[in-house]
């Protein structure tokens, strides 16, 4: 960890990758285990979190067509009984809403989700792709939305930068939070702003571009950056 030298209310604005991150699990590979796909749907996310598949929007639907078929009913299951906050995510959220933060999650997974881990937590905004439902079974397909058609790493980045400037703040007032390649645009674009970048439990590659890496505990930790005087 970098030693503590700036006040967490310094900053505007804190975004969060969801799954892995926020969230214990990612949620495309738990609907393939559901639909007796989990090796097939791994492999290919694995190879995307490292940085090793690098068009996210191509790997993205590759995973979600090996998903065809499976009845909506199989996520509420996964949500109910596999979803859980990683250790500190509330804990933190709060600290920066208290600290007057906007609280962005920005995921390359599903609204599903993310629309109920954002209620769950009291996050401000969230941004994330939309599974296509048919006769109460996914088709395998996306629904393209108003902002564009898959939240990939660039639309994190936009994401990112748009908030920012709609709350009338820098990127040097912004932190992100993410534990994979698809998180290094947004990451990066607040590191070279002179925000912060922050790995958190992240692949290789991306713990060794982020600023603040926590490799254990919870995502609290990160409050152990700041300076506590007024």
């Amino acid at each position: 960890m970098l030693n503590p030298v700036r006040k967490l209310s310094d900053f505007r604005l804190i975004a969060f990758d969801m799954d892995s991150t926020l969230i214990n699990i990612e949620c495309i590979d738990e609907l393939a285990d559901v639909a007796g796909r989990r090796e097939a749907v791994s492999a290919i996310t694995e190879a995307t979190m490292r940085g090793e598949i690098t068009d996210f929007k191509d790997s993205l639907r590759r995973r979600v067509a090996l998903l065809r078929g499976l009845h909506d009913s199989a996520l509420d299951r996964v949500y109910e009984q596999r979803l859980q906050l990683n250790p500190g995510a509330q804990t933190l959220v709060d600290a920066c809403k208290a600290a007057g933060l906007t609280t962005v999650l920005v995921s390359g997974g599903f609204s599903f989700f993310a629309e109920r881990v954002q209620q769950r937590l009291g996050i401000d905004y969230s941004r994330s792709n939309v599974l296509e439902i048919v006769d109460g079974h996914l088709t395998g397909q996306l629904v393209d939305q108003p902002w564009g058609d898959i939240c990939d790493g660039a639309q994190k980045r936009h994401m990112v930068v748009q908030t920012c400037a709609a709350i009338g703040a820098t990127l040097r007032q912004a932190i992100a939070v993410g534990d994979g390649a698809n998180d290094l645009p947004m990451m990066n674009a607040c590191a070279e702003a002179g925000g912060l970048s922050v790995a958190y439990c992240a692949k290789p590659a991306v713990r060794a571009q982020a600023m603040v890496s926590i490799n254990s505990a919870g995502l609290e930790q990160l409050l152990e950056l700041f300076v506590t005087r007024i």
